[in-house]
């Protein structure tokens, strides 16, 4: 995208010319790190186990650290923005998160590595919602559609290119070296993000503490909840009180934002039907995408014999379907708008998860593994990007941190309890079995089942919430003489219903 000069859309603040090119540069490289070291420990996880000497506990939590404390800080994140302005507190999140890369990357011991990844999750927390504010602030109407499509695609692409990195990395130097390249890419955005990033106005009054507070512990605990129950049990102390934990910190917080004055989560944004499906859709549709990723990575490895590097290569057909459909979307959607395309994506990621899930002990890379994953490729290139403007459409500009914060929140979430789920499931499944092989295939089998019922109840949220929610809008910016889509419109408001 070329650099142009233009003024800039609501919310920032006109001190130079605009070079919205070398801004969503910025702003994508930097989510793409985020998402390289959500999915790169997966193939590398057996190396790194046998260099830390790590039990199955520890090595849990190398993956669980970054999510739960990237998913727990997530609202925070979004509302610092807002409140110190998106430019300063991007630029701060960067600092975090590749300081904390070279600091996994030199780990001596389990405890290290483990607390590097919460700190990292920290540093994720503050990118990820500022990421796509600033897209918000800086883009608008058609070319706002073009930007959430390369911000979606990257969410997609990231994920899929993690796991070929990571086994890479491992196979022909060492897992570390995934953890390495975060610090020169780190580095480089930290020298374009001072000179290119708008710099939007800081919001007057006070930080909704209480907010801050309970929205971390609340889901934080969720988290924590779904994570030890996979582990020890749903019956376990633990697990038990983190749910209940969550229940009452979470009911503080939703009293605490209906009478906040600044909230942290602005209850209008649910207001809107559309954007309260986007949620919903994106917290099943990542559930089931975590546990795709993390159980078909393993069985790669465990019952087809591939190694590390093979592992992740194996992945690229539906990388490279995802990218190809997702740089289609903003053509696509201008002609016929992002409700078609988001449950076309659903439909076609659920039946190439279905397909996947009816792996046997003849099965082959192609016709099991490799198939399925096109069609959960042009799944994923599809679905994304509707759904993030979904997330989004409507918001007011003070509102865009949050709005974003939430988008982000319920990915992060729905992989957490996702992950967690879909691994409660698979242990229950292969108890009894004896052999590597043939106890991921019945882990692998019972996971992706799950994770077909996590896309079905996504495809059903999106035509009963979103489908009409949009339709109903489409039809008042009609009788209001508005020629743009209303989720594109940078001076939309939320309405009641919508």
């Amino acid at each position: 995208m070329a650099a142009q000069s233009l003024p800039l859309a609501a919310g920032a603040i006109r001190t130079a010319p605009l070079h919205k090119g070398a801004i969503l540069a910025i702003v994508l490289v930097s989510y793409f790190m985020i998402l390289l070291d959500n999915s790169v420990i997966f193939t590398a996880l057996p190396s790194l186990q046998a260099d830390l000497q790590l039990n199955g506990t520890e090595l849990a939590w190398v993956q669980n650290a970054y999510t739960l404390v990237f998913g727990g800080l997530l609202l925070l994140g979004a509302r610092a923005g807002d409140i110190l302005g998106r430019k300063p507190v991007f630029i701060l999140g960067l600092i975090v998160f590749s300081v904390a890369s070279l600091l996994i990357a030199l780990s001596p011991a389990g405890w290290w590595i483990i607390t590097a990844r919460a700190i990292q999750g920290i540093g994720a927390a503050i990118v990820a919602p500022s990421a796509l504010s600033l897209i918000t602030a800086t883009f608008e109407g058609r070319e706002r559609s073009r930007a959430v499509a390369w911000y979606s695609a990257t969410a997609g692409i990231g994920a899929s290119l993690g796991l070929v990195v990571g086994g890479a990395m491992a196979s022909w130097f060492s897992w570390r070296a995934g953890f390495f390249i975060n610090v020169p890419i780190g580095l480089a955005m930290l020298l374009l993000a001072p000179r290119f990033l708008p710099r939007t106005p800081a919001l007057p009054g006070r930080f909704d503490l209480v907010g801050a507070i309970t929205s971390t512990l609340g889901v934080g605990a969720l988290v924590f909840a779904i994570l030890n129950a996979a582990e020890n049990g749903w019956t376990s102390p633990a697990t038990v009180a983190g749910f209940g934990v969550a229940a009452v910190v979470l009911a503080v917080f939703v009293v605490a934002e209906a009478r906040a004055s600044q909230p942290i989560m602005p209850l209008r944004l649910f207001a809107s039907r559309t954007r309260a499906g986007a949620y919903l859709t994106r917290l099943l549709y990542l559930g089931a995408m975590i546990g795709f990723f993390f159980f078909t990575s393993q069985y790669l490895q465990e019952a087809l014999g591939f190694t590390p590097i093979q592992a992740g290569f194996a992945f690229l057909p539906m990388t490279l379907v995802n990218f190809v459909v997702a740089m289609a979307i903003p053509r696509l959607t201008a002609r016929i708008g992002n409700t078609v395309p988001l449950i076309a994506g659903i439909a076609l990621t659920l039946g190439g998860m279905f397909w996947l899930s009816h792996i046997t002990p003849t099965s082959d890379y192609v016709t099991a593994v490799a198939l399925p994953m096109l069609l959960i490729g042009a799944g994923q290139g599809l679905a994304f990007a509707p759904m993030t403007t979904f997330g989004i459409t409507g918001a007011a500009p003070a509102d865009a941190g949050a709005a974003s914060g939430v988008v982000n929140t319920f990915h992060q979430v729905g992989s957490s309890l996702g992950l967690g789920i879909l691994v409660a499931v698979a242990g229950a499944a292969a108890g009894g079995t004896t052999g590597a092989a043939a106890t991921i295939r019945a882990e692998a089998t019972a996971a992706l089942t799950g994770a077909s019922i996590f896309l079905g109840l996504s495809l059903l949220i999106a035509l009963i919430l979103i489908a009409p929610g949009d339709s109903a809008a489409r039809r008042r910016n009609a009788a209001q003489g508005g020629s743009a889509s209303p989720s594109l419109r940078a001076d939309a408001r939320p309405t009641v219903g919508a």
